[in-house]
């Protein structure tokens, strides 16, 4: 018979406005112990990208930017600022779809989602400033996760978080867009199931899954930009998030 486990979901509150240059790792620690919590062995930080973006500088100003015929004649079509429309344009590997207002894109990342990931929430400066996802979220996980070992001795694992939209369901859920220390992807292809049946495709997304999970106590509106996901059983590894993007050859809707 099976163990079973229980998993634990701990808001972080960061009341600080992020701006560049700060360091994460730093803030992150500093809440945790306002929150006269500690870290454990395998504990999985969950961390919206907005803050690491904003540290790292990704945040762009409208005004500076001129937009090109293309940008312009898309604004037409979509009603979008042509501004943003060219910083879409420049974060992009390929437009995949324009429809009504809406702008479908693969981002450098190999991610498609809507206006190459670029944010205008949460920016707190003008109107005209938006956050971009940052260069290399993996890179990023990595960072803040040596920087926080470095600390406490303890073996964690980041994912760097964002919200998606789902191409057949309505609303938005967050995904994971950059990890360290854990694989993404947890496959039971070549495993039984209970009735002995051989699995061939199953494969679950459990950094995405934990992403997702850690949204249910950040909000979009709490100033919890960082969540504790503990006692969930998953692979560790140095493996990038790109493991989970489908290529474009088994993509049916492209």
């Amino acid at each position: 018979m099976h163990e079973l486990s229980s998993t634990q979901i701990i808001p972080i509150l960061i009341d600080n406005d992020i701006s560049k240059g700060d360091d994460i790792a730093d803030l992150i620690m500093e809440a945790i112990k306002g929150r006269n919590e500690t870290l454990l062995e395998n504990d999985v930080v969950v961390i919206t990208h907005k803050v690491v973006s904003k540290a790292e500088g990704k945040v762009a100003d409208l005004s500076t930017i001129i937009p090109s015929e293309e940008s312009n004649k898309i604004s037409l079509k979509t009603g979008k600022d042509p501004r943003l429309v060219e910083l879409i344009i420049s974060q992009s590997k390929e437009i995949v779809k324009i429809e009504r207002d809406i702008i479908i894109t693969e981002t450098k990342h190999g991610f498609v989602c809507a206006n190459a990931g670029i944010d205008a929430s949460n920016v707190g400066m003008s109107s005209n400033h938006v956050v971009l996802l940052p260069d290399n979220p993996d890179e990023s996980a990595r960072r803040i996760r040596n920087d926080i070992k470095s600390r406490t001795k303890i073996n964690i694992s980041i994912i760097i978080s964002d919200t998606f939209g789902r191409p057949f369901r309505k609303g938005q859920i967050n995904v994971a867009i950059g990890i360290a220390g854990i694989d993404p992807i947890v496959s039971y292809i070549g495993k039984t199931d209970m009735y002995g049946k051989i699995l061939k495709v199953t494969e679950i997304a459990i950094a995405d899954e934990l992403a997702s999970a850690a949204e249910l106590v950040m909000g979009k509106t709490s100033r919890i930009p960082v969540a504790i996901v503990r006692g969930c059983n998953y692979i560790a590894g140095d493996i990038s998030i790109s493991k989970v993007n489908r290529s474009k050859e088994f993509d049916l809707f492209r």
